[in-house]
């Protein structure tokens, strides 16, 4: 996933998923204490990383447990620095727009999240995470009675399959493709390249929809991932009969417990409660306040100071996937009133400096670059010990069989950078002194910050760097598309489940480098692309040492993008915010558990 871009014993089964620990985060916390306070980890990662469970009907039977002290009504505000990436469920998978999708779309499947932090896959819409016979390679849903959308339309198979066959036609873009993959091969497109929409459909021998009630996923492999999958905000319903293609994107209809309303673009819109939700068919999310009013124009360092100072309607305010300013974080950790109103912990994500690989050909080049990257300069401008720690590879900690100690550029060493080895590189490569190279940034603070350290660190080794202000909202569609104008750009990357293949294959497999796809730095090697094939064919205790043999590759062999820091995440909310808790599911505050404490 990209980022600005996952009860009683009796009612689990243990998930055989691929990797067998969730995404983790630091313990569920409402602060710390004061200037003694410590930032999250990578022990802390380790400490919290639980196996996953997949949840039968008890488990996926609604309402979601209460919460300690909840009450019913008011209004939180959100402070967000742009609007969303993305509203249309296909489309989503950048951080920002997976907030909001929880509150707002639902799925097959959900993450089901405990107050340790501990996930279960949970059928959403359908009555358990699903069933399989055969190791994986085919899978039935039973949709739960009482799913309708905003508009009161009951919710049917025939709108599942419309939902997975929209995502072959071109109006979407974005957007996750592993099921479409794992149906039809990477060409996936092919197989139905006008998705739904002109009346054709996937063979029953692919996807099959024998009632109103059930579907029936069937795969040439086993896909034991298939739950956390579909839990995934890109695998959201939009019922067909609501479907307006690429205007959904800015107006879609809810089935889950909020309903977008009063949207204007680029400044503000509003979520008011769904009357057509059902709690009873619900095992995750809540409805407690009366909805959710989001300012898309306060830049992080308002948002910090508004909710520092907590008055007025700061009181009633959120950081949604923004974080803490960093020139403020030591005015929060410092000041206990203050850093008790925070929700820390360890992301997924791994912010790299990708290379274009159209571009920067030769991999002394791009060795040098990373050499010269001072990582803990980078850190700092995202604050410091809270905002991040120095990455040896593209593997967060977060990640089962993470190595701590692996470092092959040597970063731990010197966290600043080695400019005398990146000049002999670049001596090697018979690169001339003042080459330009064009740098993309996404117009955020930390970006800005960033892009001006990146900028003086390669013109100090011999580069004449130019700079490119992207528009944050759409900055990963920017750079997504195949045929970009920039040499490097940042990017942040995060598991979307538990496992590495969930980070090798979109990111690195060279057969979906395409506009829209994940591949950023075009990397395609045969060797990484067969390590792959082959890894995704093994049960996830097999496949561990064919993803490492993959890693090991990327970074040292090939060096598509330069490791810089593993990302952690620190959030403030008011003082009449209730429920707030770190999420190990979304790694930002728990969207779901949120309540005015006094409406």
């Amino acid at each position: 996933m990209k980022s600005i871009r996952s009860r009683s014993t009796s009612a689990i089964v243990v998930a055989m998923a691929a990797g067998s620990l969730v995404l983790a985060g630091c313990s569920s916390n409402n602060g710390g204490s004061g200037p003694k306070d410590k930032a999250p980890d990578a022990s802390h990662a380790a400490e919290q990383s639980k196996p996953v469970a997949y949840g039968d009907a008890a488990a996926s039977t609604g309402p979601a447990k209460e919460v300690a002290g909840a009450k019913s009504g008011g209004f939180i505000e959100v402070y967000q620095q742009s609007d969303l990436s993305h509203m249309d469920p296909g489309q989503i998978y950048v951080s920002d727009a997976g907030q909001f999708a929880n509150l707002v779309h639902r799925k097959l499947t959900n993450y089901q999240e405990d107050a340790k932090g501990n996930l279960t896959v949970v059928g959403d819409i359908a009555t358990d995470s699903g069933q399989t016979t055969d190791g994986g390679k085919t899978w039935k849903y039973t949709l739960k009675d009482g799913i309708k959308d905003e508009d009161g339309n009951v919710i049917t198979s025939a709108d599942i399959r419309h939902s997975i066959e929209r995502l072959y036609s071109k109006v979407i873009f974005d957007g996750p493709t592993f099921v479409q993959t794992w149906l039809s091969g990477t060409d996936y497109r092919k197989a139905l390249p006008d998705g739904p929409y002109k009346g054709k459909h996937l063979p029953n021998t692919v996807l099959e929809t024998p009632d109103a009630k059930t579907v029936i996923f069937k795969f040439n492999q086993p896909r034991p991932d298939l739950p956390q999958a579909l839990a995934m905000a890109g695998y959201g319903i939009v019922p067909a009969k609501q479907d307006t293609k690429e205007k959904y994107d800015k107006a879609p209809k809810a089935l889950g417990p909020y309903k977008l309303t009063e949207y204007k673009a680029g400044k503000s819109f509003k979520l008011v409660r769904n009357t057509h939700w059902d709690p009873k068919t619900d095992a995750v999310r809540h409805q407690y306040v009366d909805g959710y009013n989001f300012t898309n124009t306060v830049d992080a360092a308002s948002q910090t100071k508004r909710l520092i100072a907590d008055q007025g309607e700061a009181k009633n305010a959120i950081q949604f996937t923004d974080s803490v300013e960093t020139t403020l974080v030591r005015d929060v950790v410092t000041k206990p009133a203050v850093n008790k109103r925070t929700v820390k912990g360890y992301q997924p994500y791994v912010w790299q400096l990708t290379f274009n690989m159209d571009k920067l050909k030769d991999k002394k080049v791009r060795d040098a670059i990373t050499y010269a990257i001072p990582n803990e300069r980078m850190i700092q401008a995202d604050g410091g010990k809270y905002g991040g720690e120095i990455a040896g590879g593209l593997f967060a900690p977060t990640l089962p069989g993470h190595d701590p100690n692996y470092d092959p550029f040597g970063k731990k060493k010197k966290p600043n950078g080695d400019p005398e080895k990146a000049k002999q590189l670049l001596k090697e490569a018979g690169v001339k002194e003042g080459t330009k190279l064009t740098y993309a940034y996404s117009n955020t603070p930390r970006g800005q910050k960033q892009s001006v350290i990146i900028r003086d660190a390669l013109n100090a080794i011999g580069f004449n760097v130019q700079l490119k202000e992207v528009e944050r909202a759409s900055y990963y569609e920017q750079i997504g598309k195949v045929k970009n104008p920039y040499d490097l750009y940042m990017t942040g990357w995060g598991q979307d489940w538990s496992s590495p293949s969930t980070v090798v294959t979109p990111v690195y497999d060279g057969k979906l480098i395409s506009d829209g796809g994940s591949n950023y730095s075009h990397i395609n090697d045969a060797k990484v692309n067969s390590l792959i094939e082959e890894a995704l064919k093994l049960q996830p205790e097999q496949a561990a040492a064919k993803w490492e043999e993959a890693h090991k590759r990327i970074v040292e062999e090939i060096n598509p993008a330069a490791p810089v820091y593993y990302s952690k995440q620190m959030q403030l909310f008011g003082s009449n915010i209730g429920g707030a808790r770190y999420s190990t599911n979304s790694s930002y505050i728990n969207i779901n558990d949120l309540f005015v404490k006094q409406p």
